[in-house]
């Protein structure tokens, strides 16, 4: 193991830093730190590029920690270093490790502390993100210069990282695309929370990195030559790097390192004890001495002179493309979007399409993504299905990056997560595809979403029974309810066209906040015949039907059961029943409208009926305890029009159930 005395002290103030923090919450996860903190200081020291002083740089190297639950290394970097300055990490901030309201919660929040890149915690989602980080930088490097966009992602994963599924279709995806930029340092401590991880795992991950497409290598984890030449040598290669670091949990611990003991407990003050003096640490918790604190100073502000070069780089761009990179960066959409769209709505208007909404997804993203150029599209292996791809929107392929739709292949969770990494990279806005109820196996990449509070707008087609013949294992019904009970995901569901562009005009316009499209695989028809220049749908609801007269019955639906509704309202006027319909495409949207609002569009009507071909949950925050036609099991094999006739999905069952409730 070579090392220096330099290094040594610089790695153990990591080492400590996390050791205290732990101990005073007594919570944690001391070995990772303790373990990888030679790689870290290695990376951060001598090789990450990235100014202290200016934490959002554009051109920065990104450090992706998978393994969040070692996250009192990257805090303790971040403090070291002095990443974020004022707004940076003080030793207060190390000391509130792991309490509420502080700055360093038990595992990394983006957004939440200056430095973090991305959120991780589950475990696989970080080296996942970073695939999408990596993806972000090669194509912006296409789409503008060299000179402005290269910089590498960096990660480090555990043993869970690589347990995790999701990292197989991570690997796939930048093994494929050949995301040289992108290196993974491995923590090969062979240690989990259970005991050794031969208890429960057998893989070479070398051999399985290998086998994906990319080099890997094992190294001595503690060795600083080691490091810095492995290091070298991913940086020069055509292909993403994997680095088996080799090193010892909660190295250090005289009676903890090795074992699963140092995993994710506190050691208690005898052990710190005994650790301090093993590794020569005569300072008291959360003192970093002088000359050991000027040492990772001057390592944060090591790039500080690649960071001026590089603005006046971006001084001496064309202004045009200079200011298109700007604003791209800033996430500030182009600023005749609201006006090519009213455009399309006039024409939809006139010409009533009938289509389904997958189709009209096609249609509006015909129109959309040659005026949004940071839109990027793609599929889980369902581009014919989806209807994703449009002509401004070429392939990416590993030899040409100035496209913008990417093939994920059948990976829908690690085109989620390479969403969010594309997202949080910044300058593009990324859209995935697959089927409504395949976001199942997407949802942790979801959740991550919507906690980060991030732009990603996701289009899911075949969103009901609707899309008839798969059967009940591709239908969703429950899927819609629990996207809804996503808190900061908005689940769009239009009823026609004009919904439909209007549905993708509000999610580009949520900065903070992800989105589903769900669309239908069948066609319905043009319920949105006179131009309205509002945004009705940004609402999340409105009344797309009035009745005529004073209503007596309310009709409240979404997507394919809209024109259900007016149906029914036809069925119920000849009865001599007024009626009207509310049309629900984002239910998540129209709870955010005022309460005046949301009174006006629910109405006073004896009697409300919730239509959709899914089930109740969440509807009665809008009918009340009113009748609801929907489902309450699962789906049926048959062509679409059977199957609703077969779950009493039609308008006569609307009319029927409203009417029974009046007494009529």
């Amino acid at each position: 193991m070579a090392t220096t005395q330099a290094h040594d002290l610089m790695a153990n103030a990591i080492r400590f830093l996390a050791v205290d923090a732990v101990e005073k919450a007594k919570s944690g996860h001391p070995g990772l730190p303790m373990g990888m903190a030679d790689v870290a200081t290695v990376l951060f020291r001598d090789v990450l590029k990235f100014d202290a002083a200016d934490p959002h740089w554009p051109d920065r190297d990104r450090f992706v920690l998978s393994a969040g639950h070692g996250s009192m290394m990257l805090y303790a970097l971040i403090y070291l270093t002095g990443i974020g300055g004022d707004k940076g990490l003080k030793i207060d901030d190390l000391e509130a490790f792991r309490q509420v309201g502080s700055k360093t919660p038990g595992h990394p929040e983006y957004g939440h502390t200056v430095g973090v890149e991305t959120t991780t915690g589950p475990l696989g989602q970080g080296i996942a993100t970073a695939v999408g980080m990596a993806i972000a930088e090669r194509m912006m490097a296409a789409q503008f210069t060299t000179n402005i966009v290269d910089h590498r992602t960096y990660v480090l994963a555990s043993d869970g990282d690589l347990m995790e599924g999701v990292s197989q279709e991570a690997i796939g995806i930048a093994g494929r695309l050949r995301l040289s930029k992108l290196i993974v340092f491995y923590d090969d401590n062979g240690i989990s929370i259970d005991g050794h991880t031969s208890l429960s795992d057998a893989v070479d991950q070398v051999t399985r990195f290998r086998s994906a497409g990319w080099n890997s290598s094992h190294i001595d984890g503690h060795d600083v030559e080691a490091i810095r030449k492995a290091i070298q040598v991913a940086q020069a290669s055509d292909r993403p790097t994997m680095i088996a670091c080799k090193t010892t949990i909660g190295f250090g611990s005289p009676h903890r390192q090795g074992t699963q003991k140092a995993h994710s407990d506190a050691f208690g003050a005898d052990e710190v004890a005994a650790t301090r003096a093993n590794l020569n640490w005569p300072y008291p918790p959360f003192e970093i001495p002088d000359d050991i604190l000027s040492a990772w100073r001057d390592a944060g502000g090591r790039s500080a002179s690649d960071r001026e070069a590089w603005l006046r780089r971006l001084a001496e761009l064309d202004p045009a493309r200079r200011n298109e990179f700007e604003r791209r960066i800033s996430g500030k959409l182009p600023t005749d979007l609201d006006s090519v769209i009213e455009a399309y709505k006039k024409q939809l208007a006139e010409q009533a399409p009938e289509a389904a909404t997958r189709k009209a997804g096609e249609a509006a993203l015909n129109v959309i993504a040659p005026a949004v150029p940071e839109l990027v599209t793609g599929s889980a292996d369902l581009t014919p299905s989806n209807n994703t791809k449009v002509a401004a929107t070429k392939e990416i392929t590993p030899e040409d990056f100035s496209g913008r739709y990417i093939h994920w292949g059948i990976r829908e969770h690690g085109m989620a997560a390479a969403c969010n990494g594309m997202a949080v990279h910044g300058g593009l806005i990324p859209s995935g595809a697959s089927f409504l109820a395949f976001t199942d196996y997407a949802r942790p990449a979801l959740r991550i979403a919507a906690l980060m509070k991030i732009r990603v707008v996701h289009v899911f087609t075949h969103d009901s029974i609707g899309l008839g013949e798969d059967g009940p294992t591709h239908q969703p019904v429950e899927q819609i309810a629990s996207l809804r009970a996503m808190p900061n995901m908005y689940l769009w569901r239009p009823a026609d066209s004009v919904e439909t562009v209007e549905c993708w005009q509000a999610a580009l316009h949520h900065e903070h906040s992800p989105s589903i499209l769900a669309l239908s695989r069948q066609s319905l028809p043009a319920l949105r015949k006179t131009h309205v220049a509002e945004n009705l749908s940004a609402r999340g609801g409105y009344e797309i039907a009035p009745a005529e007269g004073t209503a007596d019955v309310s009709i409240f639906a979404s997507g394919s059961e809209v024109s259900l509704a007016v149906s029914a309202q036809q069925i119920l006027k000849g009865q001599g029943i007024a009626a009207r319909v509310v049309s629900i495409p984002c239910m998540d949207a129209f709870f955010d409208q005022p309460e005046d609002y949301r009174r006006s569009v629910i109405g006073s009507a004896k009697v409300k009926v919730g239509v959709e071909a899914a089930v109740r949950f969440g509807w009665d925050a809008i009918i009340g305890d009113g009748p609801f036609i929907g489902m309450t099991g699962f789906g049926e094999s048959g062509p679409y029009k059977a199957v609703y006739q077969f779950f009493g999905i039609t308008p006569e069952a609307v009319a029927k159930a409203a009417a029974d409730r009046l007494g009529k």
